[in-house]
């Protein structure tokens, strides 16, 4: 298993497939049934309350003019996890900003 918390919305996102396809490879090589484990930021303005939807777009903010990232919704999660490989993946919203994003090869 790999884990990630809080870094891949600091980075733009061709330097996100670069990150998740070294962690493909990781768990591939080493484990049968091994899975990336990320904890970071999903936007959905659909099930969120709107000020948690607010917060969320504030880091959006911070992230775009403090550093390269940036805070993203569901589907451009999906984007990248497909582009560096992965089959498939999980998103558990947990207390606060943040979800737990589990992908698997």
């Amino acid at each position: 298993m790999t884990h990630l918390q809080l870094v891949l919305h600091s980075i733009s996102d061709e330097d996100c497939v670069k990150v998740l396809k070294k962690c493909r490879e990781a768990i591939v090589n080493k484990e049968k049934e091994g899975k990336v484990v990320i904890i970071d930021i999903v936007i959905n303005d659909i099930k969120d309350e709107h000020e948690i939807t607010e917060a969320k777009l504030f880091f959006d903010m911070l992230m775009m003019v403090l550093v390269t990232g940036r805070e993203r919704y569901e589907k451009e999660w999906e984007k990248l996890f497909l582009e560096a490989g992965f089959s498939h993946y999980k998103i558990t919203p947990i207390f606060g900003l943040r979800s737990i994003i589990e992908v698997y090869p």
